[in-house]
């Protein structure tokens, strides 16, 4: 299916220094009619296109600051004297000092450069040695050869390994170069054998500096569209741009660097806030400083209260015609704080506001709403206190066509955070009906998740435990990781495939398994069972061509095994519970390999280990159909036994049990036990 995904960096490939190749195969036919595909990179650009980046070619003018705003990946695909090659200008191959010197700036400050030459390299007449000398890089003069390790009999034509702690190397293993020089100096990335001349040259370089990183590949046929499609070529592309792509996105990337384009922004720009936000923010937290723990104002308190409602309802007045799309909603927030005040300030019921709040009519790409209610504190407390949120629905093209056409799911609102009462000062990542307070039972219509909170969260542990574990994040991961805008869409996606994934099954719960009693690993098999079900749905989707939907896959594994483990309470954690359960399942088949103080990922056996634990819990819930509840929760307490020991004193291990009775399983209350 095809669904286009956001692009979040440009990637501009040199055509102004004569390079030998161009990412445009019409282009390439022009200055090579009679082999186009010997000059072109159109597959490569392609490959890129199809995920994360957008294509730019520099065709008129030199490189210059202006030129690389923007930039956060430039090629030089072998800039070379026309003696030698057609090419795509008759400009010189070399690089003024002006252009060195704003190369050097731009990659400092977190460019990523790509350098692709040839053997033999002195005779092309390029200056690339002057490019690279402050990276510590030299490519030499010379030609590699290898006997043993060769291509069709043909010691030119040499098949190179990555270095054993490159990254480059993810899931590439084999290359073949077609006439290569090699480079002194930096990290190996790829390198001859042994018995090469010379022997374990490398011919394909990286190295730092500043912010920035820089790669060196000295054989420029080997990502053509002839020989793209051969060994492990693509990927082995795929990982240099991203791996390139990837440093200047620690913390707060330069504005020269990712500067925001179109709609290949990395994530939102801070908005400004509507002007009479901060006096009803203000009235609000005054307000909660007034309330009981159940949300009631005392005597002494309400003509205080009283006069900050006043003020509330003349704030809302004037930030209406900002909100019109909840005309209704205000109007009902007027009514139902009316009545709170004729109640005397009783604990307060905004049943009426509640069931006119209906975010999940208005998804539009950016839209702000604002919510004001009487809630449960966030985090698991029962006092009721107001809270006021504004928020932010993303909802880019390619989301609403996958709720539309695939996960069809009218409740779901993702948010990301604007500003927000005091109540919220913490780690809640929600707004569900459930929280609001209501004298009966709440309209369960929509449901926000703050993905940005949850972004932040997950990127903030998963960087900080990849680093105690020695995890190596290979380039597409370590990408995703130091991109907010893209781990927020992710986790937009992710919560889309989830929720809708808790009414498929054998036993479908409530989606958001409300007012379900159950003991607390039932709930982490749910969700964990639903999680495993998101994984297989997304990787299906980036089969079928939406690449984007893989970085689902690496939001499961990182939460499920790093965030939800190591936050919040030990006790009754269902979230934690399930992550251990998958930790515990990938680990005892050496897909996680935990030795020598250091966590490895086997990557290319995890979607079939994931599956293989997903087969497990859907055989638990098939079983679940046949019996009665006691005995499906003591089948799932047995199943999570085999992988997660339980507490020496459970009453609910299997050689200690003492349950005679299932007639009534309200006898049975401490289900944390």
């Amino acid at each position: 299916m095809h669904v286009p995904q956001r692009k979040t960096v440009r990637v501009l490939f040199d055509e102004w220094h004569s390079e030998s190749w161009s990412p445009s195969l019409d282009y390439a036919r022009e200055f090579q009619p009679e082999n186009p595909a010997g000059a072109s990179y159109q597959r490569a650009a392609d490959a890129l296109a199809a995920r994360d980046f957008i294509i730019a070619r520099n065709v008129a003018a030199p490189l210059t600051p202006a030129a690389l705003e923007g930039i956060g990946v430039l090629v030089l695909p072998h800039p070379c004297d026309p003696r030698w090659e057609r090419t795509t200008s008759r400009n010189p191959p070399a690089f003024s000092s002006a252009e060195i010197d704003t190369i050097h700036a731009w990659v400092r400050a977190g460019g990523g450069l790509l350098v692709v030459t040839e053997y033999e390299h002195d005779k092309y007449g390029d200056n690339l040695n002057d490019l690279l000398t402050p990276a510590g890089l030299h490519i030499e003069n010379g030609k590699v050869f290898d006997r043993t390790a060769c291509s069709h009999e043909n010691p030119e034509w040499f098949l190179a390994a990555p270095d054993a702690d490159s990254p480059l190397g993810h899931q590439a293993s084999r290359a073949c170069f077609y006439r290569a020089g090699w480079v002194r100096g930096g990290d190996i990335g790829w390198k001859a054998s042994p018995e090469a001349f010379p022997p374990g040259a490398s011919v394909i370089a990286t190295a730092v500096l500043g912010t920035g990183r820089i790669a060196v590949v000295t054989d420029s046929v080997l990502f053509g569209d002839e020989r793209f499609g051969e060994h492990d070529h693509a990927q082995l592309w795929l990982n240099l741009v991203y791996w390139l792509a990837a440093k200047g996105r620690d913390g707060c990337p330069q504005p020269s660097v990712f500067a925001a384009a179109n709609d290949s922004a990395d994530g939102w720009g801070q908005p400004s806030l509507p002007p009479a936000w901060p006096a009803l923010k203000a009235a609000i937290n005054a307000l909660r400083q007034l309330q009981q723990p159940d949300g009631s104002v005392p005597p002494e308190h309400r003509a205080r209260a009283d006069a900050l409602v006043v003020a509330t309802l003349g704030h809302l007045l004037a930030l209406a015609p900002i909100f019109s799309h909840e005309a209704e909603y205000f109007a009902a927030l007027e009514r139902d704080f009316a009545a709170w005040i004729a109640s005397g300030f009783a604990r307060p019921d905004f049943a009426a506001s509640l069931a006119a709040f209906t975010p999940q009519h208005h998804r539009h790409d950016g839209i702000e709403t604002l919510a004001l209610f009487p809630q449960y504190t966030p985090n698991a407390s029962s006092d009721v206190r107001f809270e006021a949120i504004l928020f932010r629905t993303p909802w880019p093209g390619w989301l609403a066509q996958l709720d539309r056409t695939r996960f069809h799911n009218t409740k779901f609102v993702p948010g990301h955070l604007i500003d927000f009462t005091d109540g919220y000062e913490s780690h809640c990542a929600v707004l569900f009906p459930e929280t609001v307070s209501v004298a009966t039972r709440p309209t369960n219509q929509f449901a926000t998740i703050f993905c940005d909170r949850e972004a932040a969260r997950l990127q903030r542990t998963a960087l900080g435990c990849a680093e105690i574990v020695k995890l190596a994040l290979h380039p597409e991961l370590e990408f995703w990781l130091r991109s907010p805008g893209l781990i927020e869409d992710t986790l937009a996606l992710w919560d889309l495939i989830h929720d809708t994934s808790h009414s498929v099954g054998e036993l479908p719960f409530d989606p958001f398994m409300i007012r379900q009693r159950a003991p607390f690993w039932m709930y982490g098999i749910e969700e964990l069972r639903v999680d495993l079900r998101s994984y297989g749905e997304a990787m299906r989707l980036a089969r079928e061509g939406f690449p984007f939907a893989r970085y689902v896959g690496y939001a499961i594994l990182l939460d499920r095994v790093f965030r939800f483990p190591l936050t919040g309470s030990r006790v009754r954690n269902y979230d934690a519970l399930g992550g251990q359960l998958l930790f515990a399942f990938l680990h005892q088949r050496d897909v996680l390999v935990w030795s020598d103080g250091r966590l490895t990922i086997r990557w290319e056996q995890l979607e079939d280990a994931i599956a293989a634990l997903r087969e497990d819990l859907r055989g638990l819930y098939k079983f679940g159909s046949d019996c009665s509840k006691m005995t499906f929760w003591l089948a799932a307490h047995d199943l999570i036994s085999r992988h997660v020991p339980p507490n020496v004193a459970s009453k609910w291990r299997a050689d200690s049990r003492a349950i005679a009775d299932e007639a009534d399983v309200k006898r049975w209350p401490k289900f944390d036990s």
